[in-house]
């Protein structure tokens, strides 16, 4: 969601902290600004917009300084406008915030009753206010920033400077990811490695509960009882050139024709010629896999359609009982965890505030053990959980997620298929199934393949304001997943439905004006699923087919579109059909001229609730 960028640095600042920020688009926001110290004064820009907007203004009246923070707001307290966005200022200070403060409202008021005027409606001046409020009574930054923090509830991920000390940036975290950078003579903080990666690739973690204090010299994390802390300087294995768009129109589209190498790289030297090698998940998994009697996942989005995915496949071969679970909802109810239930976190970012929560919850709650499923190595969800595995998907920019999903899909297998040997899956069928997932990645890029007939296709979306998506099984979360990238990219009000469902309600909105978006898959259920498409035909209604190539179907009827694709077994089905169906998204959001990459109203990495 929102950005932070902030160096100490021996030279002009505002060029990094802008092209930090613009690193940082990618989460979505609706405003940006920047504050530097020079000469002793607080010099700020903000605008309402896009961060290119903002660097307009800047460079209409530039204010050069070594010493500064930067933002782009996602909007929570208050429009999007000038006033709300960061950094605020109150007197000596300027801040900056990601997070939501729970209880900003008896803070501002007492900060009110104290003569503190306020010129925002955001959570964050409250606490640019108390950290004036003790500086003016003696404190340092670093120790005003921790006596404030004390009493603060809720999450936040702050960046702090003040004019009374020059050179000096405080940070401090908690239930929102912050980071530092190590330089030579500048260090800087984060929100996103991706933010600091073109300056460098030497990053410090910052663990729950840290505030730190950068200079040009170095970085000293403390712990909130003021103690000084170690934590380790790793090396970030992100590339700039990772974050590149390249030949591709979107990021959106180079994602999605990034599926392939993605899924190989999370495959790899994980699954060999004989089945899932020894502890892929950490060392002692296979051991703790072994006692596992149940599974709990947790996760949103995205993330939560692929965990639907894995219940049918843990369900089938490993005949374990699944629940899966939406994390906002998880956390608030109390969950009957049998003996021996994992618990399993799926997240892109690592960062997403449901989900973290509910993991910390899930300590409580007696599990077996904790496993995280996530794209970012130094994440929190990674490095709170037992048993981890990495999905390899590389810097995903596009807030609709793609390769992100394929990849969540093929560590998921790995755990299925893993589950369901430890508990007597028979050779030849744990055979059969390892051999389907080494095909995945070729069976992903023939689906790329259908990219021509899918910009065909995506021209009968262009007037349509409502679009149905069926599946049966293990594709029905795939139509959830379709169904959401419609909506996301396209702005066009679209629902998913067990194919079975259609009769109880759904059929009802189906006339000339609906097209109906089907994925048939080989299988058991395929006449089932066929006789739901009759019933979509005798009413009139536009269907949209995708089917396996062994499936045997009639071809296209009146009003009906037919596309196949060789799904390569019906394991890997559902990753296989998900590609065309982000196709479709992708192409009907292009025709309508959506911004593809920044949805309106959305964020990639939700870091508050």
């Amino acid at each position: 969601m929102c950005g932070i960028v902030a160096a100490a640095a021996q030279r002009d600042v505002a060029p990094l902290l802008i092209a930090g920020l613009k690193a940082l688009e990618y989460r979505g926001y609706d405003s940006a600004g920047l504050a530097v110290l020079q000469d002793g004064e607080i010099h700020r820009v903000r605008a309402k917009g896009k961060v290119r907007e903002m660097e307009a203004e800047y460079l209409a009246a530039p204010f050069p300084g070594g010493t500064g923070i930067a933002h782009t707001r996602w909007a929570t307290h208050g429009v999007p406008n000038e006033a709300n966005a960061h950094p605020h200022v109150a007197g000596r200070v300027a801040i900056v915030h990601n997070g939501i403060i729970e209880n900003y409202a008896s803070l501002r008021e007492e900060l009110k009753a104290r003569g503190h005027v306020f010129t925002s409606e955001t959570d964050t001046e409250v606490i640019a206010a108390l950290i004036e409020e003790r500086i003016a009574g003696g404190l340092g930054l670093r120790e005003a920033v921790l006596a404030v923090v004390h009493g603060l509830e809720g999450a936040y991920a702050i960046a702090v400077v003040s004019r009374d000390e020059p050179g000096r940036v405080v940070g401090a975290r908690r239930g929102a990811p912050l980071l530092v950078g190590v330089g030579i003579g500048e260090h800087f903080l984060g929100s996103d490695a991706q933010a600091l990666i073109q300056v460098t690739n030497r990053m410090i973690y910052l663990d729950e509960g840290d505030v730190v204090e950068i200079t040009r010299e170095r970085a000293q994390v403390f712990g909130l009882d003021g103690r000084p802390v170690e934590r380790a300087v790793r090396e970030s294995e992100l590339s700039a050139d990772a974050v590149e768009r390249g030949e591709y129109r979107h990021y959106m589209q180079k994602e999605i024709f990034e599926q392939p190498r993605a899924v190989a790289d999370t495959l790899e030297s994980r699954l060999g010629a004989n089945g899932v090698l020894p502890n892929v998940f950490g060392v002692g998994g296979d051991e703790l896999l072994a006692k596992v009697r149940g599974v709990h996942i947790i996760a949103c989005g995205t993330s939560y359609h692929a965990g639907m995915v894995a219940k049918y496949w843990i369900e089938e071969y490993a005949h374990l009982p699944v629940a899966v679970e939406v994390a906002s909802e998880y956390r608030y109810r109390e969950a009957v965890v049998p003996e021996g239930t994992l618990f399993v976190a799926i997240s892109q970012s690592g960062e997403t505030a449901d989900t973290l929560a509910a993991m910390r919850e899930s300590r409580r709650r007696g599990y077996l053990g904790t496993l995280a499923i996530c794209n970012v190595p130094e994440s929190s969800v990674v490095r709170e959980a037992d048993l981890k595995l990495m999905t390899r998907a590389g810097p995903e920019i596009g807030v609709a997620s793609t390769k992100a999903f394929t990849t969540q899909l093929a560590a998921l297998a790995l755990l299925s298929l893993q589950l369901a040997r430890q508990r007597g899956l028979d050779d030849a069928r744990y055979a059969d199934l390892c051999a389907q997932l080494q095909a995945l990645p070729g069976a992903i890029e023939r689906a790329l393949a259908l990219e021509p007939q899918i910009v065909e296709l995506a021209e009968h979306f262009i007037p349509r304001h409502h679009a149905l998506f069926l599946g049966r099984g293990a594709q029905f979360p795939v139509a959830l997943e379709g169904s959401l990238k419609l909506k996301e990219i396209s702005y066009i009000h679209a629902e998913a439905y067990p194919a079975g469902e259609l009769k109880h309600g759904p059929l009802a909105l189906v006339d000339e004006d609906m097209p109906v978006v089907a994925v048939a898959p080989n299988g058991p259920l395929l006449d089932k699923l066929k006789s739901n498409l009759q019933e979509v035909r005798a009413r009139g209604g536009e269907l949209i087919v995708f089917a396996d190539n062994a499936a045997p179907m009639d071809g296209n009827a009146a009003r009906g579109h037919l596309l196949r694709i060789d799904a390569g077994g019906e394991f890997i089905a559902p990753a296989v059909f998900t590609v065309p169906l982000q196709l479709l998204a992708y192409h009907v959001a292009v025709l309508r001229g959506t911004d593809v990459d920044q949805p309106r109203n959305l964020a990639k990495s939700v870091t508050v609730e």
